[in-house]
């Protein structure tokens, strides 16, 4: 990503730079958001509700109205099986997840809450999910994963999971913002709650071992035989995470040789080294957040973490050290594509607009159907659950794919997964991904790729996220012709909140963040890094003109 590089990046954390976890947890409970001011107000993103209590966007108030709001939407959908909860590690879960059990206990709703207090990945609780609504028409499940991904460990975040066990759609979420919202700004008077201590003892509030489910099931989605026949020594790093205890009960069911590097779990996640702007941040697919075991590469044949609730997956190789999210995604779609027999050839391979274009000439060299989707996992949940998707990515290192007999795994990212692929991967094939991904280079083209981030107004975000492919007059990208310009995604037809300009060997696309004052920029060419360059400067000075209209 091209951002200015913090000189600290990469090295670990002072004391200074840690967060106070009893600051952070009072301030969760003492502090009152504002309703009246938009960046304290209830607001799902692209993956729930997150923020921090200093700064009154994540406080008590909000996931008691936000669960209260869930439990209306229960009963408005007579959704009325049990509602599955998983937490991570970050400081502020705990507490969020006990506000969350008082309102669910209050109004009703069964509760499985995770044996002995386990920690519990987001995929897992897509799991649970899915394997109790399996052949179910009444009594279904859904679920809320406490979490708020690979942020920094003063934030908190809160999730909703609809029967179909992945992430809600923009309907369902905006639904139940709205609520919150006007439950916060009716000071709460509407929220059912009871004291924890009732709420845990309350007949509605269940356990449920989600670490053993999961982990007994992955046996239908990852070729144990043959990683344990190989010998292959692998490593994972938890990242401090929600799967710390899974990868041990992995190694030892499946009798692989998987060593742990850490199961260390601490709130401030001082074991970090910092991310490239000098915060810590738990994500697997940044070199500089993945030092520890970049730095342990060359004693395993093959490394993965995964971020702090398990979704995302970072692989690191012997050949090229940490993978470039888009690197292994290509390298996994065309193993499985030619690997898992059980599944059909007509289901297709899901990517979202800005994710590598390699997966593109994956797919059509294997005669596969793309359906390429806007950004978020949302839009590849439906082709997940029916068997129309049988592998579904994104460039920010989410992905999930189905069982070996083509049948539904999880409809939310799953981390794990694609690190046990890795092993399976290099295994089968005697070569690790970054082997492979090179190879694959030579038949396919080499692309560089890069993302720019660039100061926007509200107004200019807007405006970009509203922009019409029409409106955009260019006829060349950077130097070659320009094929189409988009602002609805091919597969559904859906706004993609931007525009994305294609050409043969290159492409573009540009987007408001939802969560900073920036548009992104995503660029790929298969011309070599001097013209991705010159394509990324057209890209901008397109977007500036745009922006600078009206």
């Amino acid at each position: 990503m091209s951002s200015e590089i913090n000189r600290l990046a990469g090295q670990p954390a002072s004391d200074a730079q840690l967060v106070d976890v009893r600051k952070l947890v009072a301030a969760y409970h003492n502090l009152q958001p504002d309703p009246a001011n938009p960046a304290q107000r209830v607001a799902f993103g692209t993956s729930g509700h997150r923020g921090t209590s200093f700064d009154r966007s994540f406080n008590e108030a909000h996931v008691l109205a936000i669960t209260q709001a869930i439990c209306l939407y229960r009963r408005e959908n007579a959704i009325d099986g049990p509602l599955f909860i998983g937490i991570d590690t970050h400081a502020l879960s705990e507490p969020a997840f006990e506000s969350a059990l008082e309102v669910l206990a209050a109004n009703g709703v069964e509760a499985m809450i995770a044996t002995n207090g386990e920690y519990t990945p987001t995929p897992a609780v897509s799991h649970a999910i899915l394997g109790h609504n399996r052949n179910r028409s009444a009594g279904l499940a859904d679920g809320i994963v406490v979490t708020p991904s690979h942020n920094p460990p003063d934030n908190g975040g809160f999730k909703y999971n609809p029967p179909n066990g992945g992430p809600a759609d923009s309907l369902t979420t905006g639904w139940i913002e709205k609520k919150a919202n006007g439950l916060l700004e009716d000071g709460l008077k509407a929220v059912q709650r009871m004291p924890i201590g009732r709420a845990r003892r309350a007949p509605t509030t269940r356990e449920h071992d989600f670490l053993s489910a999961y982990v007994d099931d992955l046996r239908d989605v990852i070729d144990f035989d043959v990683i344990r026949a190989s010998a292959l020594r692998m490593g994972v790093d938890p990242l401090g995470g929600a799967g710390v205890h899974y990868w041990g009960r992995i190694a030892e069911r499946y009798g692989v040789d998987l060593t742990v590097v850490s199961e260390a779990v601490d709130p401030t996640f001082r074991f970090m080294t910092l991310d490239w702007d000098g915060r810590i941040r738990m994500d697997p697919s940044s070199a500089y957040a993945m030092q520890r075991l970049i730095a342990l590469k060359d004693r395993y044949d093959i490394a993965f973490a995964c971020d702090t609730d398990h979704d995302r997956h970072g692989i690191v190789t012997p050949s090229k050290g940490l993978m470039p999210s888009n690197h292994f995604l290509t390298v996994a779609a065309d193993y499985l594509l030619r690997n898992r027999n059980g599944w059909k050839t007509s289901a297709a391979v899901g990517k979202t607009v800005v994710t590598t274009a390699m997966i593109d000439r994956v797919v059509a060299r294997l005669g596969r159907n793309l359906y390429e989707a806007p950004v978020g996992f949302k839009w590849f949940v439906d082709g997940l659950l029916d068997g129309s998707l049988v592998f579904a990515c994104e460039e920010s290192a989410g992905a999930s794919f189905c069982r070996s007999d083509g049948n539904v795994w999880t409809t939310d990212k799953d981390g794990i997964v694609p690190a046990l692929l890795s092993a399976e991967i290099t295994a089968r094939t005697g070569r690790d991904p970054g082997a492979l991904y090179e190879a694959l280079t030579r038949e396919l083209g080499n692309p560089a790729g890069d993302r720019v981030d660039a100061p926007a107004t509200p107004e200019q975000k807007q405006r970009l996220g509203k922009l019409a492919a029409k409106e955009v007059q260019i006829s060349e990208l950077a130097g070659e012709a320009v094929d189409r310009i988009i602002d609805r995604a091919p597969a559904n037809d859906a706004p993609i909140g931007g525009i994305k300009a294609i050409a043969a060997d290159a492409w573009f696309a540009a987007r408001p963040s939802g969560t900073e004052a920036i548009y992104k920029i995503y660029a790929e060419s298969f011309r070599g890094e001097e013209h991705l360059r010159a394509l990324i400067r057209e890209a901008q000075d397109v977007v500036d003109r745009a922006l600078s209209v009206g």
